[in-house]
This record gives C-alpha cells, sequence and structure tokens, in this order.
C-alpha cells in the first residue's frame, strides 16, 4: 500500500531504486513487491523510461467501488452523530435537475420541528444545501440553472440576482460552507457543506436546519465546524483527496 500511495503521487512515474529508498525497504524486496504488483496489473513499467506507474486494475476496482457506493446509506451514521451532537434536524440533499432533492432526514424529539421530509425538492439559490453544491460547479452550469429554474423570492432575505449568488457563491467557497439565513422560510435558518466524490465534485451536502432562535448568527461559525468535519469525512470516504484548490478552510 506504500508503494501505490507513492506512485499515485508519482505524475512522471518512480524507478525500482527510488521506490525502494522512499519506502525505505531493501532493493531487493521493493522488487519482489514491485513483481507481484505488476503481475497484478495494480502498476505497469514503462518500457521506455523503466519507471512504474499505476496500473489499470487500480481503475477497474475504483470503477466497481464507486458504483457500489451507496451514499445514503454511507451518510447515516454521520447524520446520526450530527444530530448527538447539535439536537437539531439533519438532511443529506443531492442536486437533481437543478433542484436540491432530500434524500434522508434525521430530526429530534424537540416540540418545535421543521416541515422538510425525504422526496421534497426545493430550489438551490435560496437552501443551504443548494448554495454549498452550487458553490463548486462551473460557472455555466450555475447559469444554467439560474435559467431554467429562474430565483424566486421567498422571503424578504432571498437572493433574486445574478450578480448576488456569484457572490454569495464565491463566499461559500473563500468559508467552506453555506448558510440559509432566512432565505427560504422566515425565522428558519440553516448551515450546510458540500460532500465531494471521488473526481472532487459535488456529489451531495449536508445541512444542520433550525428555528433561527437556536441557531443564532454568533453560533454559525461553530455549526459549520461540526458538518464540516463531517461532509469532509464522508467525501474521504467516496474517495475525494483534497488539494490546494479544493481544501475546505472552516472560518471561524
Amino acid at each position: 500500500m506504500a508503494i501505490l500511495n507513492l506512485l499515485a503521487d508519482a505524475r512522471e512515474g518512480l524507478s525500482l531504486g527510488e521506490v525502494a529508498e522512499r519506502v525505505e525497504i531493501h532493493k531487493s524486496t521493493a522488487h519482489r513487491i514491485i513483481m507481484n504488483l505488476e503481475g497484478q496489473r495494480m502498476i505497469n513499467r514503462d518500457p521506455a523510461t523503466g519507471r512504474y506507474q499505476l496500473g489499470l486494475r487500480l481503475f477497474e476496482l475504483g470503477s466497481v467501488a464507486i458504483a457500489k457506493f451507496d451514499i445514503r446509506e454511507r451518510a447515516r451514521e454521520y447524520l446520526e452523530t450530527l444530530l448527538r451532537e447539535t439536537q437539531e434536524t439533519v438532511h443529506l440533499c443531492v442536486l437533481d435537475n437543478g433542484e436540491v432533492l432530500y434524500l434522508d432526514k434525521i430530526e429530534p424529539t424537540r416540540t418545535v420541528r421543521l416541515s422538510s421530509r425525504i422526496g421534497l425538492r426545493n430550489p438551490a439559490h435560496c437552501t443551504a444545501v443548494g448554495k454549498a453544491m452550487m458553490a463548486w460547479l462551473s460557472t455555466a452550469e450555475v447559469e444554467q440553472i439560474v435559467h431554467k429554474h429562474g430565483l424566486r423570492r421567498f422571503t424578504s432575505k432571498t437572493i433574486t440576482t445574478l450578480a448576488e449568488l456569484r457572490g454569495e457563491l464565491a463566499k461559500v467557497r473563500e468559508v467552506g460552507y453555506a448558510i440559509d439565513d432566512e432565505e427560504h422560510e422566515d425565522d428558519v435558518r440553516c448551515v450546510a457543506a458540500v460532500v465531494r466524490d471521488h473526481a472532487g465534485r459535488p456529489a451531495a451536502a449536508m445541512s444542520i436546519a433550525s428555528p433561527s432562535f437556536r441557531i443564532p448568527l454568533e453560533k454559525v461559525p461553530v455549526f459549520a465546524k461540526t458538518i464540516c468535519k463531517a461532509t469532509q469525512a464522508l467525501s474521504r470516504e467516496w474517495g475525494f483527496t483534497p488539494n490546494r484548490e479544493t481544501t475546505i478552510a472552516v472560518a471561524g
């Protein structure tokens, strides 16, 4: 595994000697392991340079693993942890045809709760989960969603212009989480963060939602750290490896 991880980070491949040196094993041991990996098509040797790179068998195995990844099942334990830590309603959502689709929801036993439900669809521009995912789409994809669904006003705080939305999504990328500050429903506040797939695409989002009096603005960074911890862990399960451009740095 150390050799495979090493080759994954080496764009030009590595020689046998380099592998042995970096993994800190004897060259004969490295050669034996490499021969086994090469026999299983996990790695291959470039005949022109003699350097080793990852093989296509890993791509085949990864494709099978991704196809079997059930986001709702994998996210459930994180939602349950979020519920225990916050005692607020938590959601798992995806973007479907430019709208937010609620895949799962767990709510506390409190008297005052939210009216969301599994299977519900909501606009993306005025929900925390929607903005958390849209922030990592291309400009063309965002504009396509706006063109198709518009920017309908729901409350006095709803974003209703493309310029405002662009500014909001830039802020989401900067801090690493999104807020619905009474933009979809009066007196409801949500904090959400994106879940990335193995390719770094915004595949889903999780949120903490509550009547706004239970999530005052000064406590938003605390809830944001909690939700980002969960979404980052789930993203890693999905095979996402952060880099400089995609690392989420939570403010506060």
